[in-house]
């Protein structure tokens, strides 16, 4: 018999200290290393967005992998890419853990526009402000201490 699953999970992780290290002009090009990465997992990228001190995913991981080894996979994987690329010279790392938020197939259409219009959005609220409330949305108890 075969595996199937409708499991798209909403990833948010953010740079060091939530220093704006993610340079504007070359962000495109880390979405699309982070989508390679990906791929690579035998999983699906539906969206790939931030700013310049966090970034969103919107993905469908491969039954095999579990959440944990995926999301350490992408953070290494694209730690390294950016520390050896010029256009990211104020990279210096992500930050311990991330939020992974699960979604229907019926949400997942708002989850990726949600994602696409991160830009606009961080124009009315901050990055910490968005998470707390992601976590508070999705019912997840947390320690402010450990959000800084």
């Amino acid at each position: 018999m075969s595996t199937y699953h409708s499991i798209f999970y909403h990833i948010v992780f953010a740079t060091k200290y939530r220093q704006p290290s993610i340079n504007r002009n070359h962000d495109v090009e880390l979405y699309k290393y982070i989508q390679g990465v990906i791929k690579n997992k035998r999983s699906t990228v539906y969206c790939i967005n931030g700013i310049e001190d966090h970034i969103h995913i919107m993905s469908a991981i491969h039954p095999a992998i579990s959440l944990s080894n995926f999301v350490k996979d992408i953070k290494v994987a694209s730690c390294t890419w950016l520390k050896t690329n010029a256009n990211f010279p104020l990279f210096n790392g992500w930050q311990d853990g991330y939020g992974a938020f699960t979604y229907s197939i019926r949400e997942k259409h708002m989850i990726v526009n949600y994602i696409k219009n991160q830009k606009e959005h961080h124009k009315a609220e901050n990055s910490t402000c968005e998470f707390i409330r992601l976590l508070i949305e999705n019912g997840i108890a947390f320690d402010e201490k450990f959000l800084l």
